[in-house]
């Protein structure tokens, strides 16, 4: 069983279409998936959340969400605020361990850091408990090379391997910032980019994600796509 831990660099950069255009390639190459939601916030308990929105995308892939909480707050701030339970990284990875699949992808909320718990366990921590790789969902414009390379340099004091950086939500019209984006996201993290998917997929049917997967995702994660054609 292959696992990758999805983080950004930040919220709404793309995470879940990202997790959902994976999906769809192992889908279509014959694997079973299972998608992981640690924590979702922000919803209700008869709302639809990211796992839903993978299914969508992807198809019917083999969803497990931990816990969610109603307010569109940093995990650790909606459980003190709710009065709830919070989610534990060594419940995520208990929770990982007795799935059946051939890739697991568990996506985190918003970006490495954010906090689960009171003590302070993050999507980094259940990276270390999986020994899994990360793989980093970047916004396209300004001010993404600094998060993007904290967030690399945070893992590699933990010593948990960047797998790779994909843009998650890549403009039809981009700007010198977004087209420079490219050429620096390897250079300030150190890993290389495995991907550049469109802006507006969240919209898409399956087979226009499934196309747009295989046209935007690396052969890493099971595309066809190739750096030299991002710039």
């Amino acid at each position: 069983m292959r696992t990758l831990i999805v983080t950004g660099t930040g919220t709404d950069v793309g995470k879940t279409v990202v997790v959902a255009a994976i999906a769809a390639l192992a889908r279509a190459a014959g694997e079973r998936v299972t998608v992981v939601k640690p924590a979702q916030t922000g919803v209700g308990p008869a709302d639809d959340g990211d796992l839903a929105e993978v299914v969508r995308l992807a198809g019917p892939v083999d969803t497990v969400e931990l816990a969610r909480y109603p307010e569109p707050l940093a995990p650790a701030t909606a459980v003190r605020r709710a009065g709830a339970t919070p989610v534990m990284a060594a419940q995520v990875v208990d929770a990982v361990g007795e799935l059946d699949a051939d890739l697991v992808i568990v996506e985190g909320a918003g970006g490495l850091l954010v906090r689960f718990n009171d003590l302070n366990e993050t999507l980094a921590d259940v990276a270390a408990g999986l020994d899994a790789p990360v793989l980093l969902v970047a916004s396209a414009g300004l001010g993404v090379l600094n998060t993007a390379a904290l967030t690399a340099e945070a893992l590699a004091r933990r010593g948990i391997p960047l797998a790779g950086v994909v843009v998650g939500a890549y403009p039809a019209d981009p700007d010198l910032a977004e087209r420079t984006n490219l050429e620096d996201l390897p250079r300030v993290t150190g890993a290389p980019l495995l991907g550049v998917l469109p802006a507006g997929l969240g919209g898409a049917d399956r087979d226009a994600l499934l196309a747009a997967a295989r046209c935007g995702i690396g052969p890493v994660l099971g595309g066809g796509w190739s750096p030299s054609g991002a710039s």
